[in-house]
């Protein structure tokens, strides 16, 4: 079965370069002029990957992107002309898996697509569009394991009740991987969702935090039940530590 992408934009010269490169590299492309014909016709339609323009006449696709993520398993990468780094955080923040800055080559737009499709497959299958409410408990906190994450007070205690030590920079990194539960986050993700700042994919920073973070929350560090490393792509957190 060919993997099927959408593309919603108000540039119809721009989706239709795109809807012909892609059918030629062998993906079925749905295109729409924008959100509102997308929520009309794509009803029942089964979509792998969805590119969504955030400068859209009417509603843009920040919002867009959030009705998508709350009712579908689908990736999703924003494309906007502005390339303000306030617009890659607020897409990101609401469930985007990747950004584009236009205009694009359509060879690094499949390459992200590529790189979307890879993570959608990696997410654990129990994972569901609404996954960020998975574990959310009263107020703000969110339990896993035997440990609850309080949100407001920032701390993370056991089941006695009794703290454990983190740093603040372990506390935005547990935070940011708990609130996104089965879904695969690439590092630079966790760089701009914990940290507020890009980083380049090689960069391995994270990487010792999350060597840190598993000493200090996980049952067994050497085999993570919570932070399980997806090779290539990143991390993803699973709340039941399946």
């Amino acid at each position: 079965m060919k993997t099927t992408v959408a593309i919603v934009d108000d540039e119809e010269h721009l989706r239709e370069a795109v809807a012909e490169y892609l059918e030629l590299q062998g993906f079925d492309v749905l295109s729409y002029r924008n959100a509102q014909v997308f929520r009309e016709e794509s009803v029942g339609k089964a979509i792998d990957v969805a590119i969504l323009d955030i400068a859209m006449p009417g509603e843009d696709g920040l919002s867009l992107a959030r009705f998508i993520r709350k009712t579908r398993q689908t990736g999703i990468i924003m494309a906007t002309a502005a390339g303000r780094p306030i617009d890659r955080i607020v897409g990101l923040e609401i469930g985007a898996d990747d950004y584009l800055v236009k205009p694009y080559e359509l060879r690094e737009l499949l390459a992200r697509i590529k790189s979307v499709l890879r993570r959608v497959k990696a997410a654990p299958a129990n994972g569901q569009a609404t996954a960020p409410q998975a574990v959310l408990q009263e107020g703000r906190s969110l339990k896993f394991g035997t440990l609850t994450l309080d949100l407001d007070a920032r701390r993370l205690v056991d089941a006695a009740g009794a703290p454990i030590d983190l740093t603040a920079m372990e506390f935005d990194l547990l935070q940011a991987l708990a609130t996104r539960p089965n879904r695969v986050l690439s590092r630079g993700q966790l760089q701009e969702f914990a940290h507020g700042r890009s980083a380049d994919e090689s960069d391995r920073s994270i990487d010792i935090r999350v060597t840190r973070l598993r000493k200090k929350i996980e049952p067994d560090a050497e085999h993570p039940r919570f932070i399980k490393t997806v090779r290539g792509e990143g991390y993803v957190f699973v709340p039941n530590g399946a």
